[in-house]
């Protein structure tokens, strides 16, 4: 089974061909329509990771699979997908229209930095559920998009840049999610972000020869060269949980995308995600998730 699309996967598959410029960019921006991509004909959207993100408009009900969680999206909503987290999608009617823009993190070298926002982190919510009025007024964006990307401006991509950060902002006000975190000290959230970079780049794991290389708070906190302590109050301060919750929670999640995901057997999950014995990995998953992992696995499948 195939556990990452890349763009060439992409372009291959849906486009039928490949940009002359793909291999040749830092980082690679495009926009689409999605009524191209949607209806009886064309073949449901597979549960993988991508290695690019990816912002959607979606107008129409659809349910999306987005890591161990399953969001159905009634009138029209943004979907907001990263490299870290597969998901798939699937439309419930036909009656489907709205726009996706794919781009890749290079593209935003030295440009912000996205994964210091919360919708594109493990634990934000990737879905925003949009009015009406919002729904056509990210139109009118997402057609800038298309303006831009086929003029001949030579600033066009720092346009497009700008584009994606209106989407971002204007989701962000909708959840209205944003403002006790920014209101904490800039150390705090420097520790903080800093730490949930750490976390993810031992992410995702595509490989029984891969194992995560930290999976205490002490381990995050000698490779921040920060006191545990100092570490677990800014966590506590930005996003309401403790070192050790972030971490079992990111663990966790990402052994359900593995039992789910692949066929590789409990054992080498578990070796994969820093357990060394398969009865510690067992009863911690059972205590997080209630049920064990061959049972879980088992259920899934059914």
């Amino acid at each position: 089974m195939k556990l990452t699309e890349t763009l060439e996967d992409f372009y291959t598959v849906k486009i039928k061909g490949m940009p002359e410029n793909l291999k040749k960019e830092i980082g690679h921006f495009n926009v689409f329509k999605l009524d191209d991509y949607v209806g009886s004909t064309c073949n449901p959207l597979p549960y993988t990771r991508k290695d690019f993100y990816k912002i959607s408009l979606i107008i129409g009900k659809n349910k999306v699979h987005y890591a161990d969680k399953v969001v159905t999206i009634e009138d029209q909503a943004l979907f907001f997908a990263n490299p870290q987290i597969p998901y798939s999608w699937e439309h419930i009617d036909e009656n489907q229209t709205g726009f996706f823009c794919i781009f890749t993190d290079a593209f935003f070298s030295q440009f912000g930095n996205l994964k210091e926002y919360p919708l594109f982190q493990p634990g934000g919510n990737p879905v925003v559920p949009v009015s009406a009025a919002l729904a056509e007024s990210l139109k009118t964006v997402y057609l800038k998009m298309f303006e831009e990307i086929n003029s001949d401006y030579a600033f066009k991509y720092d346009v497009l840049r700008n584009l994606v950060f209106e989407i971002i902002h204007l989701a962000l006000k909708t959840q209205t999610v944003t403002a006790s975190i920014y209101s904490k000290s800039n150390a705090t959230i420097r520790v903080s972000s800093l730490f949930l970079e750490l976390l993810e780049r031992q992410f995702p794991v595509e490989s029984i020869s891969q194992q995560i290389n930290f999976r205490s708070p002490s381990e995050y906190a000698n490779q921040l060269n920060v006191h545990v302590n100092h570490l677990n109050k800014a966590l506590k301060e930005t996003t309401g949980k403790t070192t050790s919750q972030i971490i079992s929670e990111r663990i966790v999640q990402e052994a359900m995308i593995l039992l789910k995901q692949t066929n590789w057997n409990i054992n080498e999950i578990a070796w994969c995600l820093g357990f060394e014995e398969l009865s510690h990995f067992i009863n911690f998953f059972k205590k997080n998730v209630q049920v064990s992992p061959k049972n879980y696995r088992l259920a899934e499948i059914d």
